[in-house]
């Protein structure tokens, strides 16, 4: 069984004048369990859209999206997402906003903290427990949501461009953490990102989605040993034909649905 199915999803918006526009088309994909997944693809061709589908935040007009054998319909707890920006609630330490959703179950505040820290501890926040949001970097920002989307457990997690604000040296340090936590817990990810670099630095696979409406137009495995030499021979033939796809795909013309 794979850990993510799309059959045929399709995704359709009404814009303001009453027209339909199609975001997505005909989209198939199957994830194994424990695969990385990384998403590329031309701008607005529907990247954060399958995203916010498979999170269950929205609902595929047609078609219809599995996690392990089961159509999702709506958010849950098997799927973890971490977003651009890490949406930290102000006045709760970085504690109480890794442990927050445990505090809406009702988890007494001892053994949410507790099970809040060991995931402060994976993502390098030890010491900073009792610190603010304001306090922190951006890229401490992010552990703290990576570290409060693991702490659900998820099977899945589900990454938006979570370290597009971050500056180059703070995001290749983020990505070789990402790698280490996601050998350690062994979740199936997809990852969306607008960098072929970072989507050969972190996937296993890297899927290209053609322009909107978008459908995956290709899908490469990319086993090169870990930590990734970006100089090398192999990974910048794999990313010159990754960047041939979005190249071509972002001078076509918009299909008609």
């Amino acid at each position: 069984m794979s850990a993510i199915d799309l059959l045929d999803v399709r995704k359709v918006y009404r814009d303001r004048d009453g027209q339909d526009l199609v975001a997505l088309e005909r989209t198939r994909l199957s994830l194994a369990a424990g695969e990385f997944l990384c998403l590329l693809g031309p701008s607005g061709c529907g990247k954060s859209t399958l995203l916010n589908l498979v999170a269950g935040f929205e609902a595929p007009s047609s078609g219809e999206i599995r996690v392990a054998g089961r159509r999702v319909e709506r958010p849950g707890a098997d799927r973890g997402v971490v977003f651009q920006q890490p949406t930290l609630m102000p006045w709760l330490t970085v504690i109480d906003n890794v442990a927050f959703h445990l505090t809406l179950k009702g988890v007494g505040r001892a053994e949410r903290r507790e099970r809040a820290q060991a995931y402060l501890d994976l993502v390098g926040l030890r010491g900073f427990e009792r610190h603010y949001p304001a306090e922190l970097s951006g890229g401490m920002s992010q552990r703290v949501g990576i570290a409060r989307a693991l702490l659900m457990n998820p099977a899945v997690i589900l990454m938006d461009e979570p370290f597009a604000a971050l500056d180059a040296q703070t995001k290749s340090e983020m990505q070789e953490e990402l790698v280490a936590i996601w050998e350690r817990v062994g979740a199936t990810v997809i990852f969306v990102t607008h960098s072929v670099d970072e989507a050969l630095v972190l996937g296993t696979r890297v899927a290209v989605m053609s322009r909107r409406p978008g459908r995956i137009r290709e899908v490469l495995p990319f086993d090169a040993p870990r930590p990734r030499d970006v100089t090398s021979p192999a990974f910048n033939d794999v990313k010159r034909h990754v960047l041939g796809l979005i190249r071509a795909e972002s001078a076509r013309p918009p299909r008609a649905a």
